[in-house]
């Protein structure tokens, strides 16, 4: 499939068939995430794959946006590696893991799968209950799976503005 195919056919998946991922889709989708761009290639991600039903109760405890997914990662930035901006210190950790999400969720529709970016959680009880060191910034749940029969896109998906609403030639 072109990119651009990729990319619209990829929404945020929220119905899900009831099958975990396998190993190999897993391993597919951690590939696309090395493979992203990071500042400086300092490769901040920290990735922690949720399998186990009691990571995906953690999961729950955590976020109604679980979707009733069976495999989920959850997305972390290392703050003492991730690139800085010397003028004022702005960390890019966010960026860089929001750019590996990307690919991940690129990776999951290549295959046949589907995911959703999840940012609704409570961030200090994933801190807890998964146990993440203090160097470790999370940034997001990413909910995974494949399609139920029934699952559709949200009714606002393809509602995009024109590139002439949100460009700027100068």
């Amino acid at each position: 499939m072109d990119f651009l195919t990729l990319a619209k056919e990829r929404y945020s998946l929220r119905f899900f068939d009831g099958r975990p991922l396998s190993d190999e889709d897993i391993s597919k989708i951690l590939t696309a995430a090395k493979l992203a761009p990071t500042a400086k290639n300092q490769q901040p991600q920290r990735i922690f794959v949720l399998k186990s039903e009691e990571a995906i109760a953690k999961l729950n405890e955590c976020t109604k946006c679980g979707f009733g997914c069976k495999t989920a990662f959850l997305i972390c930035y290392d703050k003492n590696i991730s690139w800085k901006r010397s003028y004022d210190g702005a960390d890019a950790g966010f960026v860089d893991t929001a750019i590996v999400v990307t690919h991940m969720t690129l990776a999951a529709t290549d295959i046949g799968a589907g995911s959703t970016i999840v940012m609704a959680y409570n961030a200090e009880k994933a801190v807890t209950l998964f146990d993440i060191p203090e160097n470790l910034v999370p940034v997001c749940f990413l909910v995974a799976g494949y399609p139920s029969e029934d699952a559709v896109q949200n009714e606002r998906h393809n509602i995009r503005k024109e590139i002439e609403e949100f460009t700027y030639f100068i």
